[in-house]
């Protein structure tokens, strides 16, 4: 099973990383969560799927740990979410303790379903918004 998650991983990772968000990022209206790579301290700007609740952004990564963006908020938390169009910066909070799946019952259907249907090792993120 690990052999068939590990090439998951691979090819949805490749796919996002070559096709869907180059794509995805020049959307006016697709959230971004911008976060500072971690050997670079280049901002990287990855297109999220969310949902903002009060002064929190809500989102579930679909590889958890493995993911490149949640490994850059492992080395420094200070993050930047673009939300309709408007940038907000904040401070995200992975939260292993969360129950990803119910989580994504409240957020949008859309996002949530490919999340589901792409991740090996979901993991819900907070971002607490500072404006």
């Amino acid at each position: 099973m690990a052999g068939r998650t590990d090439l998951k991983h691979r090819l949805v990772t490749r796919f996002q990383r070559h096709l869907a968000n180059p794509l995805n990022r020049r959307l006016p209206f697709q959230v971004l969560l911008e976060t500072t790579g971690r050997t670079s301290g280049l901002p990287r700007q990855t297109p999220v799927g969310g949902r903002r609740v009060g002064t929190s952004f809500w989102l579930v990564s679909e590889f958890g740990h493995r993911s490149q963006y949640v490994r850059n908020i492992q080395a420094d938390p200070r993050v930047r979410v673009r939300i309709a169009g408007h940038w907000h910066r904040g401070t995200a909070h992975l939260l292993p303790d969360d129950d990803p799946v119910a989580r994504l019952r409240s957020l949008p259907r859309f996002n949530s379903a490919a999340v589901k249907a792409f991740g090996t090792d979901l993991l819900t993120v907070r971002v607490d918004l500072e404006d």
